[in-house]
């Protein structure tokens, strides 16, 4: 069955064909062969997958669209315009503009035979240049799986139809960086969010990455998560040309497939759905050229992505630290991509209950190389298990949205447990206090973090925190974790963090710090948060709310006498003074007297903005050594001063 997602997605499309019909959606998106499928019913599936998988809803898999549906129409109709046009991305808010270079698709392979024809073909093309085929380098790097983009260095694009783009420039006014050296104008990439990031911090929200990296993208103010996986650099553009690669000669490419494949997935922690193969040699790359679909001297190499039809046995129910309850869908047992797999995550109980997955349900499960099992489609539905109660603490639940919620914060042991894991893995200055410990904890009567600290060697023994030979080290070394997490050194808002403030990630802890003293916050007002940057209404409720209910629990912990890093505040008197208050900067080049980094927190900290790309609004462009013609260009034609790094000190006093 459709998303509600993917069926909006389809009600603000144009197509208005038979096969546009959901029910006719999903009689073809179950089958394994497309003869039967009339020339305009056949295309208009296809337009209707590119269109669902680049809003991040994807019908069916790669391996799907590309054998099954693609290749029918590729067999019918070899010169089909279709074949040979760049598949276009989704549509953002901003003005068209004409791309200052093509950027095309990837040929794509899903075999070592085809990866070998291609190596012939550059093997023939570099004969007829006389040079000599073993000379030859070969670049493999990872295919990311993000949203493709191009950036000229006063510009960035979205790929569109690979000739005109969207202006999407305002992602680096937001702060976004720069994969790689973290310089600007080095044409095509895409964006790509962290996926250990989006795994702990975002996984709960977006059912994948490709959802996130369009909240990103879009024009209107961002969600604080957005903005806080920017600011985290989490969220970021990388460049094909930056990527980290492997580098070697057509017979090792040969002698050695598996190997390199599996490296180059583990080169980079983005999404990666494949590995994209080229030949360096630029005089072949001019002389082979390009269809007007992709370059000929280049090629992807995308793993056959394993399905399986599975029974679901049950959905369970799991309640997370902030109280929503996730479905978990357990399977038969079977054997996907070299691992055995008996779980896979149904996301939310909204899917849950509009997909039908329950007891019997019928599933097709994928899973290509170290990917997260991923429920592909419903085959079969059966009537959806949605629980009452919290498995946790027995609570009634409540839906707020797509999302169940166990209410019952202050007892329910899914979410105490959660919470203390969550303190100490935040604070990130101790050891010892994982989920196997906490859990061991809660079942001997500790229910919060304060009664942690409060715990004593003779406790620690009597709950069996003691070695196999019968020591005590097990339970000292717990306790010599606890002094750590107090007396070494830590951020102010790291501290503030690890309580779990709804909204409130490191990233806005920090910029809250950077405003009020940690121990005044309490008293803040909605109005008052609102007038930092970055805090919608929203979020300033949300937050003056949960600091009200966390204050007594704060106060018990912080009196413990934790050693910490003091944020610097941007005061008013730091803004009338400062020469750099209320200017937007960039910096550029490499700096010779202090990191970059370094000196963007103090033009922050003196009540500055700090942007990474020159724009209309940019009042000084800060250059170091090494800078490239792009920004200096861009400066001029936008009348932006620049100064050098010892002025610039020099203006700072």
């Amino acid at each position: 069955m459709l998303s509600a997602t993917q069926l909006e997605i389809l009600s603000k499309s144009l197509q208005s064909s038979p096969s546009a019909q959901p029910e006719r959606l999903e009689t073809i998106a179950k089958q394994t062969q497309a003869s039967d499928l009339a020339d305009e019913e056949l295309l208009a599936f296809l337009q209707i997958c590119n269109n669902l998988y680049r809003s991040g809803e994807p019908l069916i898999s790669d391996n799907a669209y590309d054998s099954v549906f693609l290749a029918e129409l590729e067999k019918r109709h070899p010169d089909h315009p279709y074949l040979h046009t760049v598949e276009a991305e989704k549509s953002f808010a901003g003005k068209t503009v004409t791309l200052p270079q093509r950027m095309l698709s990837t040929e794509k392979a899903y075999s070592k035979e085809n990866i070998q024809k291609w190596l012939n073909n550059i093997e023939k093309a570099a004969l007829e240049l006389e040079i000599d085929p073993v000379t030859l380098l070969f670049r493999a790097t990872p295919k990311l799986d993000g949203f493709a983009a191009y950036d000229d260095g006063k510009m960035l694009y979205t790929r569109g139809d690979g000739r005109k783009g969207t202006d999407i420039t305002r992602v680096f006014e937001r702060g976004m960086i720069v994969g790689g050296s973290g310089k600007r104008g080095l044409g095509a990439g895409e964006i790509v969010v962290n996926q250990t990031y989006f795994n702990a911090h975002l996984a709960d929200t977006f059912e994948n990455a490709r959802n996130f990296q369009a909240s990103v993208i879009k024009e209107k103010e961002l969600e604080p998560h957005a903005l806080e996986a920017i600011q985290n650099h989490a969220a970021l553009f990388y460049p094909f040309s930056e990527l980290p690669d492997w580098q070697g000669s057509s017979a090792e490419l040969a002698t050695d497939f598996e190997a390199i494949i599996a490296k180059v997935h583990t080169l980079v922690d983005y999404d990666v759905d494949g590995v994209v193969f080229e030949v360096t040699d630029d005089r072949i790359k001019h002389h082979l050229g390009a269809t007007r679909h992709h370059h000929r001297w280049q090629i992807a190499y995308k793993s056959n992505a394993e399905t399986a039809q599975v029974i679901v046995l049950k959905v369970t129910p799991q309640t997370s630290r902030s109280g929503r309850v996730n479905p978990v869908a357990e399977l038969e047992l079977t054997r996907l991509s070299g691992a055995m797999i008996s779980r896979a995550t149904a996301h939310h109980y909204g899917m849950v209950k509009e997909q039908g997955i329950g007891e019997g349900t019928l599933i097709e499960l994928t899973r290509s190389g170290m990917v997260i099992p991923k429920i592909e489609r419903v085959i079969t539905p059966q009537p959806p298990q949605i629980p009452d109660h919290c498995p946790s603490c027995g609570s009634n639940l409540v839906w707020d949205g797509d999302y169940l919620y166990c209410l019952n914060t202050s007892q329910c042991p899914a979410q105490i447990e959660n919470t203390i894991e969550h303190f100490f893995r935040t604070l990130a200055n101790n050891d010892g206090f994982g989920g196997k410990t906490i859990e061991k904890l809660h079942a001997n009567g500790v229910n919060s973090v304060y009664e942690v600290y409060q715990l004593t060697l003779e406790q620690l023994i009597t709950m069996g925190f003691r070695s196999k030979d019968g020591k005590n080290q097990v339970a000292q070394n717990l306790l010599d974790q606890l002094r750590r997490s107090r007396t070494e050194a830590i951020e102010d808002w790291r501290f503030l963090g690890a309580f779990g403030i709804y909204r409130m990630g490191l990233g806005n802890c920090e910029r809250l710090l950077q405003h009020h003293r940690l121990l005044d916050i309490f008293s803040l007002k909605i109005d008052d948060i609102i007038l930092i940057e970055g805090f919608a209404e929203k979020t300033a409720t949300a937050v003056v709310e949960c600091l009200a209910l966390i204050k007594g629990d704060f106060m018990k912990i912080y009196q413990l006498g934790f050693n910490l890093i003091q944020t610097s505040l941007i005061t008013e008197q730091q803004e009338k003074t400062s020469q750099i208050a209320g200017k937007t900067l960039v910096f550029t080049g490499t700096m010779i007297h202090g990191k970059r980094d370094d000196m963007i927190k103090e033009a922050k900290r003196l009540g500055a903005k700090v942007g990474s790309a020159v724009t209309g609004k940019t009042d000084l462009l800060v250059t170091g050594a090494d800078v490239g013609a792009t920004k200096i260009a861009a400066a001029r034609e936008n009348g932006v001063l620049v100064i050098s790094e010892e002025e610039y000190l020099t203006l700072l006093g």
